[in-house]
């Protein structure tokens, strides 16, 4: 009973590490390119609110990076600490692709980061976008080697195990792996959609307290724009990567459809109470037919069900069935609920209005100033939606997982350190109440930024930067 509790609070202080880790790059990968368009929209316009919408993003991307890098040095020593059987099994490729994010990610994220953020009146113009541009590549290339890892961790190839260690026989297989490429580019949607939410709902936040500035202006259309345009992709992104689920990860698609038996024409659940006892789901809404027909393109396609998931000895074989079935309805509600603001706001915005005392706005396709004040207000709390879905997709990806830490080839309990519960139960409260302590004060620095802003109490005139053949009035990245 014992090792069962530790197994189950280091499960636990894993994922309040890796949750609030996560939180961090989601923002600061996007957010790099989102920084990169400002600054060349402000090369190529010479348009001071483009300037202005850098300088603020780029505080809240400093404050993301500080935060995502020590959040995961401390999630980086747990593989030691409570998981050291999986370097002990799969060391050989976990090892190598770790460290390939250092040298190509992080190392060049910290190097330009320094002229990315005080350089503005130190280096030339092009320098300055240069470094930001490849700060933002750095981001991406951590994305992509950590999502290389997690990928192969669901669909493992390109190994072969001796005496119970893997050795890699293929890094070509390895890297670009079966479940990859879907996982990378929804990982990256994700990111954008994050990031555009969080640049509308701040915008909103300023436009509401009274900032009417040009600069508030640009970055609500900029942020609701990226957010209209990408939920589509994302949806579309989501059903490839549900069909490669399908096909390589059956017992995760039967948990999170909540379908307990194999069935043709298998109904999409829409609301229930999945029962593990009872093996059944209990105030079930459902349309018939409607999952075969989304995961196979087929009325009466098969799918299978968690009844193929149970030993002859009646052991369980599929991951818990209500956290993948409820988490993926969350990140799906999260996602319809996007895309109906999303759309909305870019309609409001997009309209002309006949009755010029209604607001209609000579020479502007996008008005923000049609927005409605339900519209404005809806998207603040919206600001942080992206790491809701985020999070949700996660807890499904992973719990989706289990029993295995890497698929096919060791479970999560073959990894477990052998250590005295109460030691990890004392780490793991440990780390909540920091970690909430640090994602309070993270939400009111970027409130703050944003009534500081909205107040024009950081733009003191007086610093230049040097952009190409022009120099602006800006104000101090020391501010």
């Amino acid at each position: 009973m014992e090792a069962l509790d530790t197994l189950l609070l280091s499960r636990i202080q894993f994922a309040a590490n890796i949750s609030f880790h996560i939180l961090f790059p989601t923002i600061t990968i996007a957010l790099g390119w989102v920084l990169l368009f400002f600054r060349v929209r402000f090369a190529q316009t010479q348009d001071d609110k483009w300037m202005a919408a850098y300088r603020f993003w780029v505080k809240v991307f400093a404050l993301s990076f500080a935060m995502g890098v020590v959040s995961g040095i401390t999630m980086s020593f747990q593989f030691g600490t409570n998981w050291p059987g999986f370097m002990e099994t799969v060391g050989n490729i976990a090892g190598p692709l770790l460290a390939y994010e250092v040298l190509t990610a992080f190392f060049l994220e910290a190097v330009f980061i320094g002229i990315m953020l005080f350089g503005f009146s130190r280096v030339p113009g092009w320098l300055h976008m240069l470094a930001t541009a490849l700060v933002a590549v750095g981001t991406t290339m951590s994305a992509f080697w950590i999502i290389v890892l997690n990928s192969w961790m669901h669909t493992p190839q390109g190994y072969q195990m001796i005496d119970g260690v893997a050795h890699a026989t293929d890094w070509w297989e390895i890297v670009f792996n079966p479940s990859m490429p879907y996982r990378f580019t929804h990982m990256l949607l994700a990111s954008f959609l994050t990031v555009s939410f969080l640049v509308a709902g701040v915008s909103a936040f300023r436009w509401l307290i009274g900032d009417r500035s040009r600069e508030v202006r640009a970055m609500l259309r900029t942020g609701v724009l990226l957010g209209a345009a990408l939920i589509p992709v994302q949806i579309y992104m989501g059903d490839l990567h549900g069909l490669n689920t399908k096909e390589y990860q059956p017992a995760k698609v039967a948990a999170m459809e909540g379908l307990w038996e194999t069935q043709e024409g298998a109904p999409l659940v829409l609301f229930a109470l999945p029962d593990e006892e009872a093996r059944e789901n209990r105030m079930a809404v459902e349309i018939p037919g409607l999952a075969s027909l989304i995961l196979t393109h087929e009325w009466d396609g098969e799918l299978k069900g968690l009844d193929e998931f149970v030993g002859e000895d009646g052991q369980i074989e599929h991951p818990p069935v209500a956290p993948v079935f409820w988490s993926f309805r969350v990140m799906v509600g999260t996602g319809v609920a996007m895309l109906v603001l999303s759309w909305a706001s870019v309609w409001f915005m997009w309209r002309r209005r006949n009755n010029p005392h209604e607001g209609s706005i000579p020479g502007q396709r996008l008005a923000v100033e049609r927005l409605p004040k339900p519209i404005l207000w809806a998207l603040v709390p919206m600001a942080f939606s992206g790491w809701v879905a985020t999070l949700a997709g996660w807890y499904t990806t992973e719990i989706g997982r289990q029993p295995w830490l890497v698929q096919g080839v060791m479970t999560t309990e073959m990894a477990v350190a052998d250590v005295q519960a109460p030691m990890v139960a004392g780490t793991l409260f440990t780390y909540l109440a920091i970690y909430a302590a640090l994602l309070f004060a993270y939400i009111g620095v970027v409130i703050y930024l944003a009534r500081k802003a909205a107040k024009g109490d950081d733009m003191p005139p007086g610093d230049m930067i040097h952009s190409g053949e022009a120099e602006v009035e800006a104000i101090s990245p020391a501010e």
